[in-house]
């Protein structure tokens, strides 16, 4: 038996953009079966006011776990849009060590 358009099962999930010093955060209704991929469209929509990062993230999370592109979205999922890190966290801390003159712990 075929649902009327108008009837279409939908999910609804949150998605949310973090930068150091404010946090966006909107719910988006989507088709059930939908994935990571087809909801970026629909955020650029709802989104407009949104930092340029956001309507192309570097990655994506559900609930901190990372997933790709074609991962299909569930009811009341929390898409997180990832940034990329502004420096390689290894070579930041190196540099730092560097400075200060400290070296890290020993190993056996």
């Amino acid at each position: 038996m075929a649902v009327p358009v108008d009837h279409a099962p939908e999910l609804c999930i949150e998605v949310i953009w973090a930068q150091s010093a404010r946090a966006w955060r909107t719910t988006l209704r989507l088709p059930v079966g939908s994935t990571v991929a087809m909801a970026m469209p629909e955020l650029a929509k709802m989104a407009v006011d949104w930092p340029e990062g956001a309507r192309a993230p570097a990655g994506w999370a559900v609930f901190g776990r990372e997933v790709s592109a074609d991962t299909v979205l569930r009811d009341g999922d929390r898409l997180e849009l990832l940034r990329a890190l502004p420096s390689d966290p290894k070579l930041a801390r190196r540099a730092r060590a560097e400075v200060t003159g400290r070296k890290g712990p020993k190993r056996p």
